[in-house]
């Protein structure tokens, strides 16, 4: 029994096929791989779920976009522009992305969580971002989540 995502992705593969959407069919070639390649990692084949195809498409996109950023930095602009297209594609299939008013709105609910609970100062770091991120999953990037709860605890 395939994932509701996973079988979306499949089902979108081959309508790119069809439309001879290149950079669609390969985009989505690639991401269904690196699902397979998850999916047959350990001792023995499992199906993942949906949360799991999730955390493979995001890991997929923020790939493309650290390698449209080194292509860019390179002076390879063609090579850039795909690689944007090829995250623009994936980005489609993953949760719309907090903006930064949510994003510290969030950290600061979760900063004033772990004063309550004796956190304060820059080593509260860890315990605030045990609060955030289950409360942004999928919905903003790491670093940019460790970026926001730093300057709040500096601040």
């Amino acid at each position: 029994m395939t994932t509701k995502l996973k079988s979306k992705l499949q089902d979108d593969l081959n309508t790119a096929i069809k439309e001879r959407n290149e950079l669609r069919s390969s985009t989505l070639r690639l991401t269904l791989a690196a699902i397979t390649k998850e999916e047959v990692a350990g001792k023995e084949k499992r199906e993942l779920s949906d949360d799991e195809v999730l955390k493979v498409i995001t890991r997929e996109a923020k790939k493309r976009r650290e390698a449209a950023e080194a292509f860019a930095q390179g002076g390879r602009a063609e090579s850039a522009d795909r690689e944007k297209a090829e995250g623009e594609v994936l980005a489609e299939y993953l949760p719309k992305q907090l903006s930064d008013e949510e994003l510290n709105a969030i950290v600061a609910e979760a900063v004033q969580e772990a004063k309550a609970a004796g956190a304060e100062g820059p080593k509260a770091m860890g315990a605030v971002m045990k609060i955030v991120n289950p409360k942004v999953a999928g919905q903003a990037e790491g670093g940019r989540v460790a970026a926001a709860v730093k300057k709040r605890l500096q601040g």
